[in-house]
């Protein structure tokens, strides 16, 4: 349990890096995400990416997102993470498929990590993913989207679709916007100012999935153990209600035990 100081400061040296990542030129970004990162776990070294590895609570984490890709995966499927971190989920996955990659931007976090022939560590300088053209059956990203400069996010989109190969599938996990900031600025501030550099709600996300295009699109739900597809136009409707509540009401409903459940963001789509 970190103490307020700690919180506290965590948050200005993530809002400044954050400040420095927003403000930055499109050819200066190239090299600024593995920078930024590197800089922020050297800088908070008590951060959870840092101080979670190895727990209990980082397992059960894995363990549940073991649970959410296992549907997907078969011997022969090629998986990749996006902003793997530790590369916990690949790492365990290598058994199962062909094939397992982590995409990182920070060798703080991965520089150790032993390869083999099922598992393979890739660092992205950018928002570029050095693989082959239709390479992944499942790409597959757990809160990581937010953390793209606005600007690069249908880059790194182009990217996904790239390497997927025909019939391959993108499962994206974030914080919804509106229950948002997800990042060290809730608590401080009404919107995310750290390294969340964009919030998206599912609207947003199916809308940027077909601008990239995928061919099918859907809202992924995981409900007693079973993979069901919400219809998005019910989902839609519900974020439009939510949009049109004033902040101060907004917030708690959003933040709620039903509220989070209703508004999650698990967006699939298929090239």
């Amino acid at each position: 349990m970190r103490t307020t100081e700690e919180l506290r400061e965590h948050y200005e040296i993530e809002k400044e890096l954050g400040d420095r990542l927003r403000g930055a030129r499109r050819d200066e970004r190239a090299a600024m995400y593995s920078q930024i990162y590197d800089e922020l776990f050297r800088r908070v070294p008590k951060h959870p990416q840092l101080t979670d590895q190895n727990t209990a609570n980082h397992e059960r984490k894995v363990q549940g997102l073991l649970r959410l890709v296992r549907p997907y995966l078969t011997p022969e499927t090629v998986f990749m993470e996006m902003g793997a971190g530790d590369c916990a989920l690949p790492r365990l996955l290598a058994p199962l498929v062909s094939k397992a990659y982590g995409l990182e931007v920070s060798e703080e976090l991965t520089g150790k990590l032993a390869t083999s022939d099922r598992f393979e560590v890739l660092i992205s300088k950018n928002c570029d993913v050095p693989l082959p053209d239709n390479t992944v059956d499942l790409a597959f990203s757990y809160q990581v989207i937010e953390h793209i400069h606005p600007e690069d996010v249908v880059e790194q989109l182009k990217q996904i679709y790239r390497v997927l190969k025909p019939g391959g599938c993108y499962y994206c996990i974030t914080p919804n916007r509106l229950y948002g900031p997800s990042d060290i600025s809730r608590g401080f501030d009404r919107e995310a100012t750290g390294l969340h550099l964009k919030e998206y709600s599912n609207t947003d996300l199916l809308k940027l999935f077909r601008g990239v295009g995928f061919r099918e699109t859907w809202i992924e739900r995981r409900i007693k153990g079973h993979h069901v597809a919400v219809p998005a136009l019910a989902v839609r409707m519900l974020e439009g209600a939510f949009e049109c509540l004033p902040w101060r009401l907004r917030t708690p409903l959003s933040r709620s035990f039903l509220g989070t459940r209703l508004l999650s963001v698990s967006v699939m789509g298929r090239k």
